[in-house]
């Protein structure tokens, strides 16, 4: 079952499912006229903030692929309580009431404690950052997932990169292109963090071999990110010079990027408007990501292939010359 089919990270979990002998896939959305088309498996419509719908859509499946999250890059704790949260630990709580084989979350490199240093193993312990609701609420997830994990239910996180390519109107590359023609966006740290960028291709593969695999771990955590981890400076470039934006030219520490980021958001309290010029998460995302895929690759044969330039050009194609200033929140229906 993959909850948020319709969504960019469930479409693409769908397909590659589809694509597996010997697994029906089950979609689990809102709105089943938006599947893909080549979709004619089983349909479960429903809404998750619903506790019948929970309780009765995950009743005779082997796996629970949880792509159908509520997020945003600022703010809207009670949003991100009330409509991901909770109806995420009820979902994870019938799962092991109704004898689901294997629960998988979505979740992000980003739960991972960035003042560790080095590289961020798959295991490697987490932390809050206090002012990104969404982020903190996995961190929550993450540690309810492992003590839950010998109760019969096989738990397995997610830690998926920050994501690149078309269809996807909250990632990375829609946030930064209208922020660089204003030329007003520093690069963090002289540009040297590494960003764990990852296409729709390799999650929908990651996602579907993590829910098929045998032999895993009562508590299993996956670092799932494309084949290289270019830097910032190397990212925010290329984008500069494919849409004609000024090349960031100016560098800022971290922390003061987070303090820039808290005053956007007090201003954007103040004024309103579509989204912040600048969120505490978006510098919390350029931070470092070094997340190696050993443990993906060795357990589960996760091999990712579309290179970053790559879905980077997809995304900014499909932007179009003059792209508005995007939301940094779903909607909700």
């Amino acid at each position: 079952l993959v909850t948020g089919a319709t969504g960019w990270l469930g479409g693409h979990a769908l397909r590659a499912l589809m694509a597996l002998p010997d697994v029906e896939p089950i979609a689990a959305c809102r709105t089943p006229e938006r599947l893909p088309g080549e979709f004619h498996g089983e349909v479960r419509p429903g809404d998750l903030r619903d506790p019948a719908y929970r309780d009765q859509v995950v009743r005779g499946v082997d796996a629970v692929l949880h792509a159908g999250t509520w997020g945003a890059m600022f703010g809207h704790r009670e949003q991100e309580r009330a409509w991901f949260f909770e109806p995420t630990v009820d979902l994870m709580a019938r799962c092991i009431e109704h004898g689901v084989g294997r629960f998988l979350l979505a979740s992000t490199v980003a739960i991972a404690d960035p003042r560790s240093g080095g590289p961020f193993d798959d295991f490697s312990p987490t932390a809050r950052t206090e002012f990104w609701p969404h982020q903190d609420y996995l961190v929550e997830l993450d540690a309810l997932m492992r003590a839950s994990a010998h109760r019969g239910t096989q738990m397995v996180t997610l830690r998926l990169g920050h994501f690149v390519g078309r269809g996807n109107a909250l990632g990375l590359v829609p946030a930064i292109v209208p922020r660089l023609r204003t030329g007003l966006v520093p690069l963090l740290a002289g540009g040297r963090s590494r960003l764990a960028l990852v296409s729709g291709e390799d999650l929908g593969q990651g996602c579907a071999l993590a829910a098929t695999v045998e032999g895993l771990q009562p508590f299993e955590s996956f670092n799932l990110v494309g084949p290289d981890l270019p830097t910032t400076r190397e990212v925010f470039t290329h984008i500069a010079r494919r849409v004609g934006a000024p090349v960031p030219w100016f560098s800022v520490p971290h922390g003061a990027g987070i303090a820039f980021g808290w005053l956007m958001e007090q201003v954007h309290a103040v004024i309103g408007g579509q989204a912040p010029f600048l969120t505490r998460a978006i510098v919390h995302v350029a931070r470092d990501w070094d997340a190696p895929t050993d443990h993906a690759r060795d357990v589960l044969g996760y091999v990712p292939r579309v290179g970053w330039q790559e879905a980077v050009d997809d995304a900014l194609d499909e932007l179009g010359p003059r792209p508005g200033w995007p939301r940094l929140a779903q909607g909700v229906q």
